[in-house]
């Protein structure tokens, strides 16, 4: 019974914390202006796309896929 109630006390005590956290970054996207996010997609979008760097870094992302499916013996 005293196990249950501790169980039960701790759940509530992490839901919440999680249901206030929401409501901080609620708030905080309420009081931030809509400005930010554009201006740093602009930025984003105004940088080369370096494909030499997107090959290489797909080849490692390839190569460690192939190392977790233990390919290579």
């Amino acid at each position: 019974m005293e196990n249950t109630k501790k169980i039960t006390a701790a759940i509530s005590a992490v839901m919440n914390y999680i249901k206030t956290e929401e409501e901080a970054i609620c708030i905080q996207s309420l009081a931030s202006p809509e400005v930010e996010p554009i201006q740093a997609a602009r930025a984003a979008a105004m940088e080369p796309v370096k494909l030499w760097g997107m090959s290489g870094r797909q080849a490692q992302m390839q190569m460690r896929n192939m190392m977790q499916m233990r390919t290579f013996t």
